[in-house]
């Protein structure tokens, strides 16, 4: 008798001591965590990453991780890049209400606001602390200015940690935009046309073919080029314009993010795919020569003439400055609708359509 409760108590031992751990680890492996939050199979979390103080300076990124009950890929959405750029913003927060982890194959990491000090100051493209741009000092800097950190800590949390990833941008607080996406060009053939897939299948029609982008990971200096230089395949879209709120932007970007997760077999559904895209192969944004006003005299969208005058400038006086002219044909993707010209800052971009072969 002894032998055999030997023997039962060994057997026991082997059942729940490796082969239920066995199921435990693997439980383990699909919990997502992103700084010190954590997430298992089936639930919400939200909290916020935390920055690096340095010089008495310190931020916060508020995330949301949505894993869900059944594996799939790890879909990063990132909004408030720049802080005055609200549809993406308030879609995010509308998308988290919507998505229950029943009914996920994979994980979505939500950024609802990456440059927080800049939304809180409701400041145009910069960082009130360092007034460095965001999105250009990717992959960011962790003893770097609190911009470079919170890129640094983007990178790492973020990018690292997904397998597909979308920039969320729209017009920000002074700029007249039309909806619009990149698509970044590696050369890397297969991860270009995963990016092409998530373009299209993102629903925008007017997609920038970007050849633009430094292939130099270390000076990579936007958000989606650090993803795709990463090998994670990644777009950038534009909904939006002027600081405003309107419905139509916020509803475009929802619409997109779940038409892209029906791409990825995320959740159940067909996705809306472009069907009819208008490819921009060239773009050139013309920045401001001098400081003083600017007075534009073609609108967002508007179809513009190599050589045609899209606005000018003038000094503080009324003294015409400089007039600004399309660099080629094509149309106005954005253009600056406040005063405001500052040297070195951009005043529009022409977009040029690409030929039907």
């Amino acid at each position: 008798m002894k032998m055999k409760s030997i023997q039962r108590f060994l057997f026991l031992f082997l059942v729940f001591g490796l082969v239920f751990p066995l199921f435990g680890s693997e439980e383990q492996t699909r919990t997502i965590e992103i700084g010190d939050l954590a997430a298992a199979p089936g639930e919400v979390r939200s909290g916020f990453l935390k920055v690096p103080e340095q010089d008495g300076i310190q931020t916060k990124i508020p995330v949301t991780l949505i894993n869900g009950e059944k594996e799939g890929k790890t879909l990063a959405l990132v909004a408030g890049i720049h802080g005055y750029e609200y549809p993406p913003i308030l879609a995010l927060q509308r998308l988290k209400s919507m998505m229950a982890p029943e009914d996920l194959h994979g994980t979505l990491l939500l950024v609802h606001v990456a440059n927080l000090p800049s939304f809180q100051r409701r400041t145009i493209y910069y960082n009130p602390y360092d007034w460095k741009n965001l999105n250009r000092v990717f992959p960011g800097d962790p003893e770097g200015t609190p911009a470079e950190r919170i890129a640094h800590v983007l990178t790492q949390e973020i990018v690292k940690k997904c397998d597909c990833l979308i920039d969320l941008h729209c017009g920000d607080g002074n700029e007249a935009l039309i909806p619009y996406t990149y698509w970044m060009i590696t050369g890397n053939s297969a991860l270009d046309q995963k990016s092409k897939d998530l373009a299209l299948a993102f629903g925008i029609d007017k997609i920038i073919i970007d050849k633009t982008r430094t292939r130099d990971l270390s000076q990579s200096k936007y958000l989606g080029n650090t993803a795709v230089l990463l090998s994670k395949p990644a777009i950038t879209i534009e909904s939006g314009y002027l600081g405003r709120t309107d419905e139509e932007d916020i509803v475009r970007v929802v619409d997109g993010i779940t038409s892209v997760m029906k791409h990825l077999n995320m959740i159940q559904g067909k996705p809306d795919f472009v069907t009819k895209p208008v490819w921009i192969d060239q773009y050139e944004v013309v920045y401001s020569q001098t400081t003083g006003l600017f007075f534009p005299l073609k609108k967002m969208g508007e179809a513009v003439q190599k050589g045609e005058t899209v606005g000018y400038t003038t000094d503080y006086f009324g003294n015409k400055t400089a007039e600004l002219k399309a660099p080629f044909e094509g149309i106005v993707l954005y253009i600056i609708n406040t005063p405001p010209a500052n040297k070195g800052e951009p005043l529009f971009e022409i977009g040029h359509i690409k030929k039907s072969d």
